[in-house]
């Protein structure tokens, strides 16, 4: 049964009002309806999930959608990768569905990642039925105490008639102010009962009003500080790719003339071949963007949060700078950092007020010149380039693999990763021109995110190219989805930089603990262990490939190593995992050790950079 109202709900305080009311849709549904049409009607058309006893009732009425497609994953971690790499790819809400117990704490990994670095997510489980709640009922969890500290918002539900209302909400809050993932958790007995349908849902968020509007005095003293400055640097979080602000901030950059480092998570928002781009700042940054956020005296950090892998030892970071610090998040402002100039505002709407007031400035008369600073950071980038060494044995440099899948790969390909040392030669050797084109874990580090990430992108951009750079240990984490993206007509591409070990954990084992690999091999095993099994490749990651219904390919020559990459390029009807056999020596540069501070920074082993201003 269907009716039309004709009194409009009651909009959200910050909602611009309609001109006219709109007509209310009032049905009677099940619960499980409810939360489909609900779906559908909030915009999402991929959920990444896998069916259980509390969630199966949605899973009934799904089947009937056109609207919401379902992707069945092989594990929820697999599904809330997906969603976030969902998110990141296309700019919406990525959606995942779990059951009670396992299956939502199974969910706990991949929303604290989209925590991390404000992914808008939502998170849908199902619950045992209200009655049996704290019971310790079969497969019952308390999903939303457990998540409490790494969502945004969570809701149980356990009346029918709140479902429209709070998929409403729970997608306002993912996408709106600072995203982040949402768990809405709805009992099993809620699901299964008739309620009313009734959408548009009211909305009523009490407290909650994010800023999106800069205060124009604090964009003027930000100017003003910069009209003072002489080593000036902005430097770009991934708030500007989440505000869809990468033009605004390259007007600002070309407007000023000042310098800009990105942030691993902020990799694309400025082309990494523009003139004013320092490369990445941080613990294996490149030395010019860390050492001009050290030598700066103004700071100008958008949409970014000092975060200690930035930063390095935090009272010896950047001595000299005063410090603007635009966020949404008013809660990160001064949180590592004391600002001179705190900014509360969207990074789009600072940037654009910023640069007004620029403009007005330089038609004044009151122009800018940090050409100077411009020729030293030259000099730094000339002496002190990204670069690497080619094995001597002459096996294959991971840096070389990387390097040349960026250059032979189609134009606006994205690129996932894992985490470790194949993300930071990532973040080095891939050339990024465009925002959204560069999907990682970058706040938890969480292994195995390279592979769901990756189908999920492709999921939301079906005509886009979508490599999925991975490490030999990440990839044995969350493989299995490989087959998800088999069955789905998701045909990603997965470079394995197989060097045999847990490559960042091995690398630090050199450096700080003597050469003791302890367990961090991983082709064998310990010596007096399967011995039939000693100089084989375990697992052989073509085989493996082939039996989740992939192409497996694997190079060990560089002479064929173009060949295997256009090779891997040419397939588009499946998946493509190539095994990448590289040398296990080779190390991440530069590096600042943890805990030490930025100047500390090693150019390479053995090489610590002179910047010749000692006098500074």
């Amino acid at each position: 049964m269907t009716e039309q109202a004709t009194e409009a709900p009651k909009p959200h305080p910050r909602a611009p009002r309609a001109n006219a009311p709109q007509p209310v849709t009032v049905e009677r549904l099940t619960g499980a309806q409810s939360l489909i049409r609900s779906l559908e009607a909030v915009g999402a058309d991929t959920v990444f999930g896998i069916p259980g006893g509390a969630i199966l009732p949605a899973y009934d009425p799904m089947m009937d959608s056109t609207k919401v497609r379902h992707v069945l994953v092989r594990h929820e971690q697999g599904a809330g990768h997906a969603a976030s790499g969902y998110a990141l790819a296309t700019g919406k809400v990525g959606v995942c569905m779990a059951t009670s117990g396992p299956g939502a704490t199974n969910l706990v990994t991949p929303i604290a990642d989209a925590h991390m670095d404000s992914v808008p997510m939502v998170a849908i489980t199902g619950q045992v039925a209200s009655p049996s709640i704290g019971t310790d009922a079969f497969q019952e969890a308390d999903i939303c105490g457990i998540t409490m500290p790494v969502t945004k918002h969570n809701f149980l539900v356990t009346d029918p008639a709140e479902i429209p209302r709070t998929i409403a909400q729970a997608f306002h809050l993912a996408a709106t102010g600072r995203p982040g993932p949402v768990l809405v958790d709805i009992a099993k007995d809620a699901l299964q009962a008739q309620t009313t349908f009734s959408w548009p849902p009211s909305q009523d968020l009490p407290g909650y009003r994010p800023v999106s509007r800069p205060h124009a005095k604090q964009i003027r003293e930000a100017a003003r500080l910069l009209g003072e400055s002489r080593r000036p640097v902005l430097y770009v979080g991934g708030g500007v790719i989440k505000a869809g602000a990468s033009a605004e901030l390259k007007e600002l950059a070309e407007l000023s003339g000042v310098p800009v480092t990105t942030t691993l998570m902020a990799l694309g928002a400025l082309p990494d071949d523009h003139p004013l781009h320092l490369g990445m700042p941080g613990m294996h940054g490149s030395v010019t963007a860390v050492t001009a956020l050290q030598k700066s005296d103004l700071i100008i950090a958008l949409g970014a949060r000092f975060d200690d892998r930035v930063t390095g030892k935090i009272d010896s970071f950047a001595p000299y700078a005063k410090i603007v610090h635009a966020d949404i998040d008013p809660a990160e402002i001064g949180k590592n950092r004391t600002a001179d100039v705190p900014i509360v505002g969207d990074v789009k709407d600072v940037l654009r007020e910023l640069s007004a007031v620029l403009r007005e400035e330089q038609a004044a008369g009151r122009a800018h010149d940090f050409g100077a600073w411009r020729e030293l950071l030259d000099r730094w980038r000339t002496t002190y380039p990204l670069g690497y060494d080619l094995p001597e044995d002459g096996s294959l440099s991971p840096q070389q693999v990387i390097e040349r899948i960026g250059r032979l790969a189609p134009e606006n390909t994205v690129y996932t990763a894992g985490v470790g040392q194949h993300q930071m030669w990532a973040a080095h050797f891939l050339n990024f021109t465009r925002p959204g084109t560069w999907l990682n874990s970058g706040g938890l580090g969480t292994m195995g995110y390279a592979v769901p990430a990756a189908l999920g992108a492709k999921a939301g951009r079906p005509d886009a190219t979508v490599w999925a750079i991975d490490g030999d240990g990440c990839f044995q984490m969350t493989n299995q989805e490989l087959v998800t993206a088999a069955l789905n007509g998701l045909p990603v591409k997965v470079a394995i930089i197989n060097n045999g070990a847990l490559g960042m954990v091995r690398q630090w084992q050199t450096l700080f603990y003597n050469q003791r690999y302890s367990n961090t091999t991983l082709h064998s095993g310990p010596d007096d262990v399967a011995p039939d099994l000693k100089g084989t490749r375990v697992p052989d990651f073509v085989k493996l490939a082939e039996a989740m219904g992939c192409v497996g390919l694997r190079c060990e020559d560089p002479a064929d190593l173009d060949s295997v990459i256009e090779k891997a390029n040419s397939i588009n009807d499946r998946p493509v995992v190539v095994d990448f056999i590289v040398h296990e020596d080779a190390m991440v540069w530069p590096m600042v050790a943890a805990g030490t501070s930025n100047d500390d920074i090693m150019a390479a082993r053995g090489v610590r950079p002179d910047f010749g201003d000692l006098d500074d």
